[in-house]
């Protein structure tokens, strides 16, 4: 087919409504490649990131607890905490009301990586955030908080630990 100068060929358009949801998505996947290679400089998979920052919030959780959480299989969750228990940044320790369970805390080691991964998500999030002024920022966040209540996602847990493979994700 060949273009005429009146007929220049067809541009489809998606309706207006779905900009958002290719918008999400692309930034999504943006910033989650941009998070992976910082957390990456500091031996860290975003998986292991997450623990750790959920460790570090609500320490003393036992596992069963946290795997549930995070929306993951015991099994798969105690793989997944075996790995980064081995590089001393988290611990076990038995629960004094139920020796059944095991709880989780930072090691001495999780600790250092924590104030690393500090460092790390304000750069990320300044980057991510280039272009907004503060109240933008915050008016941002409002608004995918809305969102992500409707979605019924859960607070401060990314969805992927669904998926997580132990033995990729986990070392």
């Amino acid at each position: 087919m060949t273009e005429t100068p009146d007929r220049a060929p067809a541009r489809h358009q998606g309706p207006q409504g779905s900009q958002v949801a290719f918008l999400l998505s692309q930034l999504g996947e943006h910033a989650a490649q941009a998070f992976a290679a910082r957390v990456a400089e500091l031996d860290l998979t975003p998986a292991q990131a997450g623990l750790l920052r959920t460790v570090a919030t609500d320490p003393g959780r036992h596992q069963q607890d946290l795997a549930r959480r995070l929306g993951m299989s015991p099994s798969r969750f105690v793989a997944f905490v075996d790995a980064i228990e081995e590089r001393g940044l988290v611990e076990r320790r038995r629960n004094p009301k139920d020796r059944r369970f095991q709880d989780l805390y930072l090691a001495p080691g999780g600790e250092e990586a924590m104030r690393g991964l500090a460092a790390a998500a304000a750069a990320h999030e300044e980057a991510v955030c280039t272009g907004l002024d503060p109240q933008e920022r915050a008016a941002l966040a409002a608004l995918l908080r809305r969102i992500a209540e409707a979605q019924h996602l859960s607070p401060g847990v990314h969805p992927g630990y669904r998926r997580l493979d132990p033995g990729r994700d986990g070392n």
